[in-house]
């Protein structure tokens, strides 16, 4: 039996999550396994895989989430998906840096509530793992008793927060009574889970199986026929929807919901050993990127939106509609009457919703404007801009650190705000500020901020073109910080992109600090199209995604190297920190 070594890792928010270690027996690992455990359970429910996979040559870990086993926090509890998504990410980064493995030379096997984590990290994070292992995903939960799910988020809204008790029997987890033994006995098992958290699960689940195309890392499935605890349905979508096309998937007649556990696992733990070694024997299986947006299923996507729909058709009717209502609107919001005369996507747009100040004509037109900047697309760009703020901190501080100059570059500020606010309470002074914009108005209104918050001393706002490589190569002095917000996201050519990139890596020494942003999602791509306009003479605003791992292949090319991450709770808006490489 291998050793056991019991360690723990720090979360973002300070918690310290417990997971058990169990070294490689070769002097060189060949890679490193990590393990995620289903739902109301814990890492010691899956530690028989250590042995059982019999792949002496790695090493092996596997977490307490927050909330289970011997890791802190209320007992079924995270603040959020997203949190404990992100928690997989830090867990990865303490793998990386506490045992020295590349990310590259990882495998994921994760079961259930676990195998939702780990699809949601690797739609929204787009890790180059060696592949993933996908046991009954709980893409869909069985509730039993009917509507349970729209009262359970109706009592969210007017309750907040909750606890609900698992219904499920260990007799219809797994047919193998030493394990249901051990389950029932087990004290550590965790019978509560927060509403907050179930339906966060079905709100990931759905969007990482509809968008499923965006995930390129290697997938095996396993179905368990008899499934009581979660739907088959979803996760054959999910299936079907995989962008790699190294997948498998297999169905397992009779099979309880603890898959892993189950009393015939055997068969199935030899085809994990198979895959994940089949995985390793071949190099990194990754597609090329850089051009998808010419044969990418986004752009599919894009495509169908900006085709007009006839005006007699249902839809047609519908969006006609919409767009009246938007018209309407504007006569008594001050907002979507900006967005008309300036554009939705503009810096002026934007700056407003910064500032999320309702305004409009009497307090109907105060009511519409509150509406408009609480759409979530909206919401998701505040969160986006104290992400920005939050990475640029972080950037400032580790060229610190490293006795860098702070000279901090932003090729397409807006008005900005994200950019000056970025330095609102911190000691850490930049030596230098220059923002750039296109448009003459954004200038102008960037030029009046930074007199109004104090900081004509070191910022200074010029015109400038975002994609003129070699304008941006000549940039004076040579900065040490780049932020690139909001600006990628709104063309979909990425020949653009890849001459701005250029330009800033020409521009940027090593060892510099890029700040960039990425829209992988959005659920309201259709309403953007279908009624909003754009900065570009009112055309309509269509825009054409890119997955976290096309973006990241772009920045990448250029020269870069993606340190960390950040996303919203609804996984539509990222932001990136990156370092330029040497060379």
């Amino acid at each position: 039996m291998r050793t056991q070594e019991d360690r723990s890792f720090q979360t973002h928010d300070g918690q310290s999550l417990f997971y058990r270690h169990w070294p490689a027996s070769s002097a060189t690992p060949r890679g490193a396994i990590l393990l995620f455990h289903r739902g109301h359970e814990h890492s010691g429910r899956i530690a028989h895989l250590a042995d059982e996979l019999d792949l002496p040559e790695f090493s092996i870990f596997a977490w307490d989430a927050r909330g289970h086993g011997l890791s802190p926090g209320v007992r079924g509890f995270s603040p959020g998906v997203e949190t404990s998504i992100r928690d997989v990410q830090t867990f990865v980064d303490h793998i990386v840096a506490s045992h020295g493995f590349a990310v590259e030379d990882m495998a994921v096997i994760a079961q259930s509530v676990g195998a939702v984590l780990v699809s949601g990290w690797v739609h929204d994070y787009a890790p180059r793992i060696r592949c993933q292992v996908l046991a009954s995903p709980a893409f869909k939960v069985k509730l039993y008793v009917p509507f349970a799910r729209p009262g359970l988020k109706l009592l969210h809204r007017l309750r907040g927060d909750f606890f609900v008790n698992s219904y499920v029997k260990a007799k219809v987890l797994t047919h193998d009574p030493a394990r249901v033994a051990s389950y029932d006995a087990d004290p550590m098992i965790t019978r509560p889970i927060s509403v907050n958290m179930l339906l966060g699960l079905y709100e990931t689940a759905a969007r990482v199986v509809g968008d499923a195309r965006a995930i390129n890392v290697p997938t095996q499935l396993f179905v368990s026929g008899s499934d009581w605890v979660v739907h088959h349905g979803p996760q054959h979508e999910f299936f079907v929807n995989l962008g790699t096309p190294l997948k498998e998937r297999h169905i397992l007649p009779g099979f309880f919901h603890d898959t892993l556990g189950e009393r015939d696992r055997a068969p199935v733990v030899a085809k994990i050993r198979d895959f994940i070694q089949a995985r390793f024997a071949a190099p990194l299986h990754r597609p090329d990127l850089l051009e998808a947006d010419h044969w990418g299923y986004t752009r599919d996507e894009a495509d169908r939106l900006a085709s007009p729909l006839p005006l007699a058709s249902p839809r047609g009717l519908y969006w006609a509609s919409v767009r009246a209502n938007m018209r309407l609107g504007g006569l008594l919001s001050t907002g979507v009457r900006l967005g008309h005369e300036t554009g939705f996507d503009s810096g002026s747009t934007l700056d407003y919703v910064y500032r999320n100040v309702a305004d409009g004509i009497g307090p109907l037109g105060r009511l519409i404007d509150r509406q408009y900047l609480d759409s979530i697309g909206w919401r998701g760009i505040r969160q986006r801009k104290l992400h920005v703020e939050e990475l640029v901190r972080l950037a400032m501080g580790q060229l610190r650190q490293a006795g860098v100059p702070v000279h901090l570059v932003d090729i397409a500020a807006g008005h900005g705000r994200y950019a000056l606010e970025a330095l609102d309470g911190t000691r850490d002074r930049p030596d230098s500020v220059l923002l750039r914009d296109y448009s003459d108005i954004n200038v102008a209104a960037g030029q009046r901020l930074i007199a109004e918050k104090g900081r004509a001393d070191i910022a200074r706002f010029v015109k400038g073109d975002a994609f003129d490589r070699d304008d941006l190569a000549a940039i004076a002095p040579r900065p040490t910080l780049g932020i690139v917000s909001g600006l990628y996201e709104l063309f979909p050519d990425n020949a653009m992109i890849r001459r701005s990139l250029a330009g800033l890596a020409a521009a940027m020494p090593a060892g510099a600090r890029l700040v960039y942003t990425g829209q992988p999602w959005h659920p309201q791509l259709e309403l953007i199209a279908r009624a909003l306009t754009s900065h570009r003479q009112g055309q309509a605003w269509v825009m054409r995604r890119r997955t976290q791992a096309e973006m990241d292949a772009l920045v990448a090319a250029a020269g870069f190297r993606k340190i960390t991450q950040r996303i919203d709770r609804w996984g539509i808006f990222t932001v990136s920190l990156a370092e330029r490489r040497a060379g």
